[in-house]
């Protein structure tokens, strides 16, 4: 049976992972059928590439990963398709405008060793993302004042903190003269007390890169299908033809007309996936038409 999807592009925090930050053994399954059925898997992640890759490498098989919310296109096997990355000058005018928030502010560089990840202090970075910040203290180096790191274009600022801070820091981008020229992402942990602000180059989106990559692969947006769960999927989900949002999304996405699946915690990837897969006729056009449709157990 042809399979009615070509490309599968999957979120992995709150969507691939669950709740307990694993990836089950059911969604691997399922990305492996789909794998096996001749349709294109790919990661697209906020998370860098070394940082994703550990998810990547479950699955069993080589694929393509969109990283940084879709600054950066490479293989599991390091062969590099885009960046987009964030001119200095921008992050320098940044480093200004987000002067009240820079002890949330990591900048992220496309390299793998130390000095990926720029910080100034970590005080205020501590509560909201330790867990982060242990995993990748490898990766980490301090610059005083920050400004002195930006000698090469970054792939991104970000901002974490909690949602009440992280409010006033999209607040103040919002009034600044740089936000016409870039990209500003959120994603948001209510559960956690954490969003993450993520500014990018302008145009920069999962959304453009999944458009970006199906058109060098010659695919349709109707042969496009996406899962994700939080803000910073909502371009990739637009584009898709088929758009799954997660059951444990927050209601304001899911109230946005795309199907909802399961949540993380019962692979809600898995039921997607087969879902599509076994009766494409209903979810094509549900997907077409916008409604809203529960992806029961397979």
């Amino acid at each position: 049976m042809t399979p009615p999807i070509r490309l599968l592009a999957v979120d992995i925090d709150g969507t691939l992972l669950n709740s307990q930050f694993r990836v089950s053994q059911k969604d691997v399954n399922a990305l492996r059928h789909a794998h096996e059925c001749g349709v294109e898997v790919i990661l697209v992640t906020g998370r860098r590439h070394t940082f994703a890759m550990p998810m990547a490498a479950q699955l069993g098989f080589d694929l393509w990963l969109i990283s940084s919310n879709g600054a950066v296109t490479r293989s599991s096997r390091g062969e590099n398709f885009h960046r987009d990355l964030l001119p200095a000058a921008t992050c320098l005018e940044l480093c200004s405008t987000m002067r009240d928030f820079r002890g949330n502010m990591v900048v992220t560089f496309d390299k793998e060793t130390k000095g990926a990840l720029v910080l100034e202090r970590i005080d205020e970075l501590t509560q909201s993302i330790q867990k982060w910040l242990e995993k990748n203290i490898e990766y980490i180096d301090f610059v005083v004042p920050l400004e002195k790191a930006l000698v090469t274009d970054p792939v991104q600022a970000m901002f974490c903190g909690s949602i009440a801070r992280m409010q006033e820091a999209l607040a103040t981008l919002d009034a600044s003269a740089i936000s016409k020229r870039v990209t500003v992402l959120r994603t948001e942990y209510p559960l956690r007390d954490l969003t993450i602000v993520d500014v990018l180059n302008r145009d920069c989106s999962k959304g453009h890169a999944v458009e970006r990559w199906a058109t060098k692969r010659g695919i349709p947006r109707e042969q496009v299908m996406a899962i994700g769960d939080n803000y910073n999927d909502a371009e990739m989900l637009a584009y898709a033809g088929y758009p799954f949002i997660m059951g444990n999304a927050c209601e304001e996405l899911k109230a946005r007309g795309w199907p909802v699946t399961l949540t993380s915690d019962e692979c809600g990837v898995a039921a997607a996936v087969e879902q599509v897969l076994k009766e494409a006729p209903l979810v094509a056009k549900n997907a077409r038409n916008g409604a809203p449709s529960e992806v029961g157990n397979p």
